[in-house]
């Protein structure tokens, strides 16, 4: 018999993440994002006027993958794609007024979904550090 899988941590991540993914789904509505989208604008708000490479490296997506991801963003209005100074292939990703007019929003919908995992402030905590121990030793 093979590997059980109930007892594989790939499983019990993989599972995980399409279910909280999922909860997003309806708290994400209102602002017309989804997931994806939702975790790019995170990452802009805590660092915007970035390049399209290092924002894919922040948030461990393909460039490809980002390309249709941030044309539905700026069709949003909520960020800008214009080209690096001096370098016509690079462009740079800004968050505009009516992006970061709904940081606060965001901030609720964050807290909501923390809520609705039943974690602790601490047991995320864990959780988060757990994974990124993961993420270091697969990647190094």
């Amino acid at each position: 018999m093979g590997p059980l899988l109930q007892q594989q941590v790939c499983y019990a991540l993989y599972s995980t993440s399409g279910v909280i993914t999922q909860a997003y789904r309806s708290l994400l509505e209102p602002l017309t994002l989804t997931y994806p989208q939702f975790v790019v604008m995170m990452a802009l708000w805590q660092k915007d006027k970035v390049s399209v490479t290092e924002l894919a490296q922040t948030v461990g997506l393909s460039k490809p993958t980002m390309t249709p991801l941030l044309k539905r963003l700026e069709s949003l209005a909520y960020i800008t794609r214009e080209f690096e100074p001096g370098d016509e292939r690079q462009k740079r990703i800004t968050v505009t007024e009516q992006g970061r007019s709904f940081e606060a929003d965001a901030n609720n919908v964050a807290s909501q979904a923390l809520c609705a995992t039943g974690l602790s402030g601490d047991e995320a905590e864990q959780l988060i550090a757990l994974c990124q121990k993961i993420k270091n030793n697969l990647f190094s």
